[in-house]
């Protein structure tokens, strides 16, 4: 039998528990460590398949918390259109994204997910949320608060269904209108789309004085994870066509497309999306030079890059003609997250099977995993994880829908008031003894909000969501005891005959999101042309375009009174109203050049051709009226 003394026997204790207390302290989920001394620890304890794992992003459809836990993936998105049910509510959204963040809790290291949603007019995915005015038009405002406000109202609508992390802005500078995505362009200056980058703090909290330059900030549960997208020149391709070649020196993509990314960097940005197209017929998603050389190292970008959706895919014509490459050039340039976002078995084994070849090196995983971990425990997922219910009341709250009808009145821009100086149409009068409302788009509020509105390439009518179109807000503001008659598509004879004290048209485009928006002819959608000529020609006509860019309508100039450019507003139509019948003023200012024809373009401000029908900077300005 062995003896122990007393003193021996409280060594051992003492040992014992300091070694218990050890293993229950982990350095990496102690918030008041510095940053880097918390990713360096986590960093230490992850085997390679927790790394790879951390660099993939899943679409909601292929997830599931038993994946997140067997597969260690690091992040899962919504899709355009990818609800957990129709019209969901934030309560059932909010159930859905904790229960995939469950499953990554569960793994060895209990590292959280992040959710990340294209949150790009407000939270546009969600049923009954504020659908601010797309970036085109808040462009035309020239209001960098407005667009910091409208940021930090969107990050609480986003958290309110419980995801931290949005796919915005994109902030790329629309230099050819024929481009599917220019709505998603503030300007085809790169002054305003600089300007306009105040959305970044407004999602994600005012950089803090004193932050290192490039380090990623995010301030707590109201804000999220920003993304500055598509890096760089998307806006910049071939006549506009999506996703193709830019075709521009060194100095021009420096001097146009990137100066907005020095500046969202500079406000902490957390994320950066790589743009599909090409630089000069070089895959942006293969280019090493511009996202590590450049973004990262030049630019000294401490968040994450991401792919775009199946980004690695594209980068062979035909897309995953041949995987492997695809893995080992969009890793091997820079890339951290990748946007799978079905096939990740596929993604996890190449990779796996490369850095185990030494064909893609340790060192570039580590980059890509710090990165995102950076992001994480600085946005506080690992304090707090799971999301609850204490925002639900944020989605399409009164105060956001007064702030989106603010926005819409600020962009409208008023390009032509009466036939002459003397005798401008507006704003309209109130009390009317008969007005008429006609336009495809007078009464349809999945046309007012354009692209990327509960589903990915948006819907017409008015089952989509809740809001006012522009003919309620007219029926709204107009007195008692005026009638309003509304006809989408009226003949000659009906107005003729009607005898109305003036006529307010509503056209414009369809929704429409990415490729399916490509236009070499950018017409209004049909009626809209033979609308303008019968209502024009027999009574006194405002003409309301709703169109996610400049569109053909010089040769129906000359009919039309009053000619006002509405962008795609959104939820609130009555913005369009307000100003209309002269509650408020006119002050937008056109943020893209007007054209004559298609056969001018591409044609920017400061163009040797320059000859637009309306030129940049253009606005017609009206004050606000008393009426009795």
């Amino acid at each position: 039998m062995v003896k122990f003394s007393m003193p021996l026997m409280g060594l051992m204790l003492l040992c014992w528990w300091a070694t218990v207390t050890e293993a229950k302290y982990i350095k990496y989920k102690d918030p008041k460590q510095p940053l880097g001394v918390r990713i360096k620890d986590l960093m230490a304890r992850m085997t390679l398949q927790e790394k790879i794992g951390q660099m993939v992003q899943i679409e909601r459809e292929a997830a599931s918390a038993d994946i997140m836990k067997k597969y260690f993936i690091g992040s899962i998105l919504s899709g355009g259109g990818s609800v957990p049910t129709k019209r969901a509510s934030p309560e059932t959204w909010v159930s859905a994204v904790n229960e995939y963040q469950k499953g990554s809790l569960s793994t060895r290291l209990g590292i959280p997910m992040i959710y990340g949603i294209d949150a790009v007019h407000g939270h546009n995915n969600v049923y009954n949320a504020t659908i601010f005015p797309h970036n085109v038009g808040l462009g035309a405002t020239r209001d960098p608060e407005l667009v910091k406000k409208i940021g930090a109202a969107t990050a609480l609508e986003v958290r309110a269904t419980g995801i931290p992390y949005a796919f915005a802005p994109c902030i790329a500078v629309c230099r050819d209108p024929r481009w599917g995505r220019c709505y998603e362009s503030y300007s085809e200056d790169h002054k305003i789309v600089q300007a306009m980058t105040e959305i970044i703090p407004g999602l994600q909290g005012d950089l803090p004085a004193g932050s290192q330059k490039g380090v990623p900030f995010v301030g707590g549960k109201t804000k999220v994870a920003a993304c500055a997208k598509h890096y760089v020149g998307d806006g910049g391709t071939t006549k506009g066509i999506n996703e193709n070649n830019t075709i521009i020196d060194f100095n021009g993509l420096l001097n146009i497309h990137m100066p907005a990314y020095r500046n969202s960097i500079s406000k902490g940005v957390a994320t950066v999306m790589v743009s599909y197209s090409s630089w000069n017929g070089k895959k942006m998603h293969a280019n090493h030079d511009l996202i590590t050389g450049f973004l990262k190292n030049k630019l000294r970008f401490r968040g994450f890059v991401i792919s775009d959706w199946q980004g690695l895919d594209r980068i062979t014509s035909p897309p995953h003609a041949n995987y492997s490459f695809s893995v080992e050039a969009g890793v091997g340039a820079g890339i951290d997250m990748v946007m799978v976002p079905y096939n990740f078995t596929e993604f996890l084994d190449d990779l796996t099977f490369q850095v185990k070849n030494g064909i893609v090196p340790m060192a570039r995983i580590d980059d890509a995993v710090k990165r995102i971990l950076r992001v994480k425990f600085v946005m506080g997922l690992f304090e707090n994880p799971m999301a609850d219910l204490s925002l639900v009341n944020q989605l399409g709250s009164q105060e956001h829908r007064e702030l989106a009808r603010e926005a819409v009145r600020k962009s409208l821009v008023l390009l032509k008031n009466g036939k002459s100086a003397e005798n401008p149409l507006l704003p309209l009068p109130k009390k009317a003894p008969k007005i008429l409302v006609a336009g495809s788009h007078a009464d349809n509020l999945g046309n007012q909000c354009g692209g990327w509105t509960i589903e990915w390439q948006g819907l017409g009518g008015n089952d989509l969501t809740s809001g006012t179109t522009i003919l309620t807000a007219v029926k709204n503001t107009v007195e008692s005891g005026t009638q309003i008659v509304y006809n989408q598509n009226p003949d000659l004879e009906f107005v003729k005959s009607n005898k109305f004290s003036y006529a307010i048209v509503v056209v414009g485009e369809p929704p429409y999101a990415e490729t399916a928006g490509d236009s070499m002819n950018l017409e209004i959608a049909e009626p809209g042309a033979s609308t303008i000529t019968n209502v024009c020609a027999a009574v006194k006509c405002v003409v309301v375009i709703v169109s996610g860019r400049p569109v053909v309508i010089q040769p129906y100039l000359a009919k039309i009174d009053a000619l006002v450019a509405a962008w795609l507003p959104g939820t609130e139509g009555q913005g369009v109203a307000d100003v209309l019948f002269g509650d408020y003023g006119f002050t937008g200012k056109l943020a893209r050049t007007w054209f004559k024809t298609v056969e001018q373009l591409p044609m920017n401000v400061g163009d040797p051709h320059y000859d637009p029908l309306f030129p940049f900077g253009f606005g017609l300005t009206t004050e606000p009226t008393k009426q009795t």
